[in-house]
């Protein structure tokens, strides 16, 4: 019988059929933050169950971490240092040995730490309490979100009562025009799909287009999934993802990887497998994106104008625009192209790796930010921090007037000590622009790092291919 890509993986993790949608599924690794983490091993420790194999976990610090460049980091505000503290007892408690601290030279966002630390491969089942860790589907892993109690059950058993998701493949043809990303791809597919449009599904995409995309584009296809309600997203692993991963783990023997890889090149869907629901976007089409509302499907071409309301056919969608359209200080009808922007930030899950970094410091070498503006740049973990100094991208940023910070979740969540005042416009590479996300009566405006970049020298929503 013909199966996609997830329905093998899932065959192949399956300890126990429970019911006809339901199985008991194993998991490969699981890595766990200082801020969904606690409750689970309070669980643990008053079960006396213990932790069933503590090398299969990683724990980091990254969510409620400062990104102030000051060595060493200190956590200042007192709830956030006792949940830091608390991780790492429990690690040290249950022999938990991938622990890393805030002043640990590898510490990172979990999303990005996971992936250059080479813990992710194809075919694996990946967990972790944050609902973007659907970003390693870039790499064939089936990768989900859980919650606390789902936790405690994985730290216990290494395995995990899920239920089946529905299928959908969402088939990318062609190739992004010159000045288009991955990020304004992932947007377009947002728009396409709605909030709500891949619930209790998992998401595969196909094509020429998702071909075409670097694996770290693909991570931020996959990562911006979640946002339209998906259970999980993959992308089938290539050479070019394959060979992304044989770097990463780099220690391992030649013999071994030669065998991972011959299995690696097997993880696809059959040619005749069927899925629940098929969408086509043609890639040709795609220009730079920018949200204009509180939902990452309110969102518009550059050269496009805020919709008006009344053209939503679904009530709940109409009232929504109208929502967010008063939240943000919007009017239908107007473009968001030269909205003035008070601040930018570029970092988060989404876009902070290298490759995000390299891209939006193209856009700023010789340039200045605007006046009365303030830009900060996150990198997603310390190793793509110390690499960007080394390529000296730091010295651009901060020549530009930028921030140089550490690596954290930092503004992506303002659960730290980086938060936007009220009323304060931002335009940020980040993945949600809900209300009050970055700060109490903020306004976010998701955007590649080009476009953050141009952003950021103009003090307005820029298309940065004019510069």
């Amino acid at each position: 019988m013909s199966s996609t890509l997830y329905e093998k993986i899932v065959a192949a993790h399956t300890v126990k059929r429970i019911d006809e949608q339901t199985v008991l599924l194993y998991a490969d690794v699981h890595f766990a933050n200082e801020y969904t983490s606690p409750q689970a091993f309070s669980g643990v420790i008053e079960r006396g169950c213990g932790v069933l194999s503590p090398e299969s976990h990683l724990c980091v610090v990254d969510h409620i971490i400062p990104s102030a460049p000051v060595s060493p980091r200190v956590i200042h505000d007192e709830a956030s240092l006792k949940q830091a503290t608390n991780l790492q007892a429990n690690c040290e408690r249950f022999g938990i040995e991938a622990f890393y601290g805030p002043n640990d030279p590898y510490q990172g966002i979990e999303h990005v730490m996971m992936d250059e630390q080479g813990l992710v491969r194809p075919g694996m089942v990946v967990i972790c309490g944050d609902s973007h860790t659907t970003t390693h589907g870039a790499l064939g892993a089936l990768a989900f979100g859980i919650g606390t109690s789902e936790i405690e059950h994985i730290l216990a058993t290494q395995t995990l009562v899920y239920r089946l998701a529905k299928t959908m493949k969402v088939e990318i043809n062609g190739r992004l025009p010159e000045g288009s990303t991955a990020k304004d791809l992932a947007l377009t597919v947002m728009r396409v799909l709605s909030a709500r449009g891949a619930l209790g599904h998992v998401v595969e995409y196909v094509g020429s287009g998702v071909d075409a995309l670097d694996v770290e584009g693909r991570m931020t296809l996959c990562n911006l999934t979640v946002e339209a309600g998906a259970r999980g997203a993959l992308i089938a692993p290539d050479q070019k993802a394959i060979d992304w991963v044989k770097r990463q783990v780099a220690a391992t023997t030649k013999e071994n990887l030669d065998e991972a890889q011959a299995f690696w090149s097997t993880l696809k869907s059959d040619d005749d497998a069927t899925y629940d629901t098929v969408y086509t976007i043609d890639a040709d089409k795609v220009e730079p994106m920018v949200t204009w509302g509180t939902s990452p499907d309110q969102v518009v071409g550059i050269g496009e104008l805020i919709p008006e309301p009344a053209g939503y056919a679904n009530p709940t969608d109409r009232e929504a625009a109208l929502r967010a359209q008063r939240y943000q200080h919007v009017q239908p009808g107007q473009a968001v192209e030269g909205l003035a922007v008070q601040h930018v930030f570029i970092g988060s899950c989404t876009k902070s790796r290298l490759v995000d970094l390299r891209a939006a410091a193209d856009v700023l070498r010789g340039r200045k930010v605007a006046p009365g503006v303030r830009a900060q740049v996150v990198p997603g973990s310390m190793w793509v921090r110390r690499q960007a100094e080394a390529e000296g991208l730091d010295r651009v940023f901060i020549e530009a007037g930028f921030e140089w910070r550490k690596s954290g979740c930092s503004l992506c969540l303002a659960m730290n000590d980086d938060v936007l005042e009220p009323g304060v416009r931002c335009a940020s590479t980040t993945n949600r622009n809900f209300e009050g996300r970055q700060g109490r009566d903020s306004h976010t405006h998701l955007v590649s790092p080009q476009m953050a970049a141009a952003a950021a020298v103009t003090g307005r929503i820029t298309d940065w291919r004019k510069l």
